[in-house]
């Protein structure tokens, strides 16, 4: 038999278990009250007939039997909450209220007993209260029992009894409500969860859930869900978008191929090149293809690591600056530029090395190849007054515009200065990807301005948190 959905709902079976353990202390507690409310009462009730006891002592040493027997009568005939029975050497009854003996014939001096004693009350009802009795051998060979009934006492623990189980009642029933009405809340708040979840699942990514500011954790939950569902939808538009790009990027280059492979084709029946060249120029078409290919794989792949880089690891940023100045520095000089580095020791960054030594080879790579003969590209590895560390690469190229520098670091976006030079426009943006990989960022600025008919050139600065 399948339970009410209410019964299955998790709020509410924690409720439950909530009211059971609440329930089994408070039992606990109305127990050691009682038992202890019962033991108090005792120890009162003992206190008080010792008292009596000594009271009594007392008439019988100081006047005798008589007076002590007077004194029993009397306080028999008050009706008060002691009890009392007088016997003689052989333990006949002479006077009190007890009509019989509550202690057995080998009872000694000083024995207590507890019984029931069945009396009347002022209105004549017939009542059967506890008493807490003790015996008493007299020097004369006569016996004396005082007890005081506990009556009021019972009385008292039993109306205490029951308002503890009217409260503990009371408690569970407004437990149990305020547990429905717990788990209907949280219900809802799951339920507006839930159909997030499912329009997602549905294809709708600008499905998001609803905050309502109250800082718990379904509004935490919420948050999560949300930023994770705009980074999903930012990676679905980023693939639609790379799909779309690559589609038409790769447009020309496939055009500019096939007519290249169909001029070729027919130079080689009119016997102008031979195959083997129209093979040549054929696979320096596909090279281009597959390293832009290549490029657009390693930036999803730095975008899929999400903060975690594959194989990272804690090295000195100035020995990878040296490496990359060792590496680029006969390049610049067979274009005629002056290639100068200035690196600072000690930079250590915790990263992927293979990926930041792409990054700056891209950056070193772009200026050397927009720098026109005679101008300068210098590398610089210092620490930021930040703590952070910073790569940057400046040339005196033509540079960026201040308004194009958001935009080129972009897929596939090339300036109109850039159409004539080779590539795919995909370096500046396999550069944003590994910064954003490495918590970093990218920064471009104006290089060091109009000098000697070079200018105004650009300034490409790579900035890195410092290792832990």
């Amino acid at each position: 038999m399948r339970l009410p959905t209410l019964f299955r709902r998790t709020p509410f079976r924690l409720t439950l278990l909530f009211l059971a353990l609440f329930a089994a202390a408070a039992s606990a507690i109305l127990a050691y009250v009682y038992v202890a409310s019962a033991a108090e009462a005792q120890a009162k009730a003992e206190a008080d007939v010792a008292g009596e006891l000594q009271a009594l002592r007392g008439v019988y040493d100081s006047r005798g039997f008589d007076a002590l027997n007077m004194a029993v009568i009397d306080r028999t005939l008050t009706r008060s909450a002691f009890v009392y029975r007088l016997m003689d050497e052989k333990g006949a009854f002479i006077t009190g209220s007890l009509s019989e003996t509550p202690f057995d014939a080998e009872a000694r001096d000083g024995d207590w007993v507890t019984f029931t004693f069945t009396d009347t009350d002022a209105e004549g009802r017939v009542i059967r209260p506890q008493v807490r009795a003790v015996t008493a051998r007299l020097s004369g060979g006569e016996t004396l029992i005082v007890g005081e009934s506990l009556g009021d006492t019972e009385a008292y623990l039993s109306r205490l009894t029951q308002a503890l189980w009217a409260a503990m009642g009371m408690v569970l029933l407004l437990g149990l409500a305020g547990g429905l009405l717990v788990s209907r809340n949280l219900e809802r708040s799951m339920g507006r969860l839930n159909r997030v979840v499912t329009a997602v699942q549905d294809g709708d990514l600008k499905a998001r859930v609803p905050v309502r500011a109250t800082g718990d954790e379904l509004d935490e939950l919420g948050r999560g869900l949300n930023d994770m569902l705009d980074r999903l939808e930012g990676s679905m538009a980023s693939i639609r978008h790379a799909g779309d790009a690559i589609a038409h990027d790769l447009r020309s280059p496939l055009t500019r191929m096939r007519a290249k492979l169909e001029v070729a084709l027919i130079d080689a029946d009119n016997g102008k090149v031979s195959g083997v060249e129209a093979l040549g120029i054929a696979l320096d078409e596909a090279d281009t293809l597959l390293k832009t290919f290549n490029t657009v794989l390693a930036i999803a792949r730095l975008q899929a690591a999400a903060g975690r880089i594959p194989d990272a690891a804690v090295f000195d940023a100035a020995e990878l600056a040296a490496d990359m100045a060792e590496l680029y520095e006969p390049a610049a000089e067979d274009k005629g530029l002056e290639f100068s580095a200035e690196i600072e020791r000690g930079l250590m960054i915790e990263g992927g090395r293979p990926f930041l030594a792409q990054a700056l080879a891209n950056v070193i790579d772009n200026a050397i190849k927009y720098t026109p003969t005679g101008g300068a590209v210098m590398l610089r590895a210092r620490r930021r007054s930040s703590g952070e560390v910073e790569y940057s690469v400046t040339d005196t190229g033509p540079g960026v515009p201040e308004a194009d520098r958001g935009r080129v670091v972009e897929r596939f976006v090339r300036l109109d200065n850039s159409r004539t030079e080779a590539g795919s426009g995909l370096g500046l943006s396999l550069v944003g990807a590994v910064m954003e990989a490495h918590m970093g960022r990218i920064q471009l600025d104006e290089g060091p301005g109009e000098y000697g008919g070079f200018g105004p050139g650009l300034r490409v600065a790579l900035i890195l948190p410092p290792a832990p």
